[in-house]
């Protein structure tokens, strides 16, 4: 059997898997009892790991918000997760209504939940495709039935490169997705870091999960900008990314980078 493109694994629900620990952490209801435990032993050991998804998540809408603000009418969003409301269409569409949206992941249970939720219009596409193929998230038909790439694109890589390992070439997928992208597309990223504490719990915790966790440093994070010109306020913290309210002391600290990026060439 196939789905997308690609043969449909057995899905396991023995073993955590991370875009359920993240849907338990920030409160939904698509995850089994060992993402929850997973999820509890994350809290248990560092507090800042639910709020940090949170924060993660409030600025993915903020970001959006802001390229569909700037004109943008087209989303690829790779690595999309479990759906959660409000979903990147819903909050691009409550700045314009003619955006399109591709979600891409290569989860099965996450295109199966996408395609019963998500995929309410022509506007919006789905595709089961892995990221360390660009190349294949590029020529999916899920993706390029909703997606011109002779127009700009706003391109989400959110909370999905710090699952790549260095073997797997991180900052090689970004540029073959970077090259595809023509001159006023936009890149939102956000990405674990140790810098402001230690996250070998949360490690150990992903590593019996079905990705581990890749935390890197805030200049590593900031080589897959290369090619874009960062917007203000740069590569920070999430809550410190253009926020709604001011940050508290309990959240400038979020072990998490984000930044969003203009192409311009």
């Amino acid at each position: 059997m196939r789905q997308h493109g690609l043969r449909a694994p057995e899905i396991d629900t023995g073993r955590p898997h991370s875009a359920r620990i993240y849907d338990y952490l920030l409160g939904g209801k698509d995850n089994y009892k060992v993402d929850q435990e997973a999820g509890d032993e994350l809290v248990a050991a560092a507090p800042e790991e639910r709020i940090g998804a949170r924060a993660n998540r409030a600025f993915l809408e903020r970001a959006v918000r802001h390229v569909v603000g700037c004109g943008l009418r087209q989303i690829l969003d790779i690595g999309t997760g479990l759906p959660h409301s409000p979903n990147v269409h819903e909050i691009a569409l409550g700045t314009a209504p003619d955006v399109r949206v591709a979600y891409v992941d290569n989860d099965p249970i996450v295109t199966a939940h996408a395609d019963a939720l998500l995929r309410s219009s022509d506007a919006i596409g789905v595709a089961r495709a892995d990221l360390r193929d660009p190349r294949a998230v590029l020529d999916h038909p899920g993706v390029r039935g909703v997606i011109d790439f002779d127009e700009p694109v706003a391109l989400l890589l959110v909370s999905v490169l710090h699952f790549l390992t260095r073997a797997q070439e991180p900052e090689r997928v970004v540029a073959t997705l970077r090259e595809a992208l023509p001159a006023g597309s936009f890149l939102v990223l956000s990405h674990a870091t140790g810098d402001f504490a230690d996250r070998r719990t949360a490690q150990a915790v992903y590593d019996r999960a079905a990705a581990p966790l890749n935390v890197r440093s805030r200049a590593e994070i900031e080589r897959f900008f290369d090619g874009f010109d960062l917007v203000g306020p740069g590569l920070v913290p999430v809550p410190l990314w253009r926020p709604d309210t001011a940050p508290t002391a309990r959240t400038a600290g979020v072990g998490i980078y984000g930044a969003v990026a203009r192409l311009t060439r």
